[in-house]
């Protein structure tokens, strides 16, 4: 059986003034997917990700046409503060806001109306367990968040995402700036949070993408040239500049 798609576009174009940067991408990507999307620089895979909780519109050349669909609801429906909360999304650099550890995941369920303490405690503490960093954390939850490591940061920021109980996660390079131990420790936390979210990660590291992602996708100056099973996709690609990506003859 297959499960109705939580994020589906269709014939999204998006343009920065009159740069087209993405034409007519259709994706539909189901509950608890993990979707890789590999490509070379300016191929629009950062742009993707962003259009799909509207952070492209904050740039004022923006346009877009074609439909974006959250659980089957135009996204233009949704307010901003809603969406963003279905949809969070973690930066290639650790955004995390200049208070503790435990004010940095306290911080969205607050700003939601959560005000018990009692709560909010128990959501830092859930939140930071699902984000695989409780246990390195629990003993110095009052300490500034800026005192942790690159990994430890951006798993932080994995909890302050899923404290306000989000449907998607978006992914920009969440490892781009990390040591290989802090990178697998972050890869860790993605696979087990996929029977809970649907995970959408934008890498330029092809090997990452084939470890995490179930399925991937290959952008092209602004096309989709493939999307398939992971596997499938780096052995056999249907599609030559595929291939020529994966193999290292550009990109």
């Amino acid at each position: 059986m297959v499960s109705e798609p939580v994020i589906k576009t269709v014939d999204l174009n998006c343009f920065f003034g009159s740069l087209q940067v993405l034409k007519s991408v259709n994706i539909a990507i189901p509950h608890s997917e993990i979707l890789g999307i590999i490509g070379p620089a300016n191929s629009g895979k950062t742009t993707f990700l962003r259009a799909l909780n509207r952070l492209n519109c904050l740039h004022r050349t923006y346009s877009q046409t074609g439909r974006i669909l959250l659980d089957g609801c135009d996204i233009g429906k949704i307010s901003d503060n809603l969406l963003r909360k279905k949809i969070g999304i973690i930066f290639a650099l650790p955004q995390v806001l200049p208070v503790s550890i435990f004010g940095n995941v306290a911080y969205g369920p607050k700003v939601h109306g959560t005000t018990d303490k009692a709560t909010v405690s128990r959501i830092v503490e859930e939140a930071l367990k699902r984000a695989y960093l409780w246990e390195e954390v629990k003993d110095r939850l009052n300490e500034p968040a800026v005192q942790l490591s690159g990994g430890q940061q951006q798993r932080l920021c994995i909890a302050r995402t899923l404290a306000v109980e989000p449907e998607v996660i978006l992914y920009d390079e969440p490892c781009s700036g990390l040591d290989p131990i802090s990178t697998a420790k972050v890869e860790d936390a993605m696979l087990k949070l996929k029977a809970s979210y649907t995970q959408i990660l934008v890498t330029n590291n092809t090997k990452q993408a084939s470890r995490v992602s179930e399925r991937c996708a290959f952008f092209l100056m602004g096309e989709l040239v493939e999307i398939g099973p992971t596997k499938a996709l780096f052995t056999n690609p249907k599609d030559k500049r595929t291939d020529d990506y994966i193999t290292g003859r550009f990109g």
